[in-house]
């Protein structure tokens, strides 16, 4: 495996979750693969992981550009180690998320007497992939699957990364599952967690682009990527929602909300919003006209 390309970021003691929220939201923009911590309830460094040097640089350059970001240090280098991924994500617990848990295999939940169980639990190995249910945005796309029937639908998830999402969607009763995402890496982590959950006769991973997928229109499309790449790509999203469809996005914070609302406008119109910590997921049906 070639060298992670990576910033170390060292926070001042002054350094607020809001501005390390909207350091997340900058450097998103930039193909971010994963942040490791040094303590995940008072981090004072970050190792930001990048899917290329060349996104490592321009995201550098864009934390330099930025003064609200002056007071933290940043460093560039290059990460050798194989297992980086893994051991970024190492300490991560389990989470509950509604009636969903999202488990790493080290912290499985113990199997319930309730027959049967209402509860779901899903398996996600560590990886490159993003998704353990430990972010806001995550979170917040899975509480908004819970809330609405998903028996028999066709489902898109865009930027699947770890597939959390069509895993989630297929255990809450999609009747298939397209999981994309232009990251090899983040395929190879879905198949596995795939075939672990034992969703793979309803969930197909592939690597492919929303800007040229062929994949037909579906019920339901989940997106949780970032501000920027929401409002870039609302029109590509729209193509995949079928008129009457629904969308799930999520990524953007605060500082982001309009500018995606605005792109989102065009074709679609807001139906549910949540919230979680200045992190914000909208549930958009597109019209039936279009």
């Amino acid at each position: 495996m070639d060298p992670s390309p990576a910033l170390i970021v060292r926070f001042s003691e002054t350094t607020t979750s809001s501005l390390r929220d909207r350091l997340v939201a900058t450097l998103s923009d930039f193909q971010l693969v994963a942040v490791e911590e040094d303590d995940l309830h008072a981090p004072r460094v970050w190792t930001a992981h990048f899917g290329s040097a060349e996104q490592c640089d321009a995201a550098a350059g864009a934390m330099k550009a930025d003064a609200e970001f002056a007071s933290l240090e940043i460093q560039r280098i290059d990460v050798e180690d194989e297992d980086w991924a893994r051991r970024t994500q190492a300490d991560l617990p389990a989470i509950r998320i509604g009636r969903v848990t999202i488990a790493p295999p080290w912290d499985l939940p113990k199997p319930s007497l309730q027959v049967p169980d209402p509860n779901i639990t899903i398996l996600i190995e560590p990886s490159r992939g993003f998704g353990t249910g430990h972010h806001q945005s995550t979170r917040l796309c899975i509480v908004l699957l819970q809330s609405r029937s998903l028996s028999g639908l066709r489902v898109v998830d865009v930027g699947t990364g770890s597939g959390v999402l069509a895993i989630t969607a297929a255990r809450l009763g999609a009747a298939f599952v397209s999981a994309m995402d232009n990251d090899p890496d983040a395929i190879e982590n879905a198949r596995e967690n795939i075939a672990a959950n034992g969703v793979g006769n309803v969930v197909e991973a592939h690597v492919d682009d929303l800007t040229t997928t062929t994949v037909a229109p579906a019920d339901l499309v989940t997106a949780n990527l970032t501000g920027t790449l929401l409002s870039q790509l609302a029109s590509d999203l729209a193509r995949l929602v079928r008129p009457g469809g629904s969308l799930i996005v999520s990524g953007f914070n605060i500082d982001e909300k309009a500018r995606v609302t605005e792109a989102m406008s065009t074709d679609f119109d807001l139906s549910e919003m949540a919230e979680e910590e200045d992190w914000f997921a909208f549930v958009l049906t597109r019209s039936a006209r279009a």
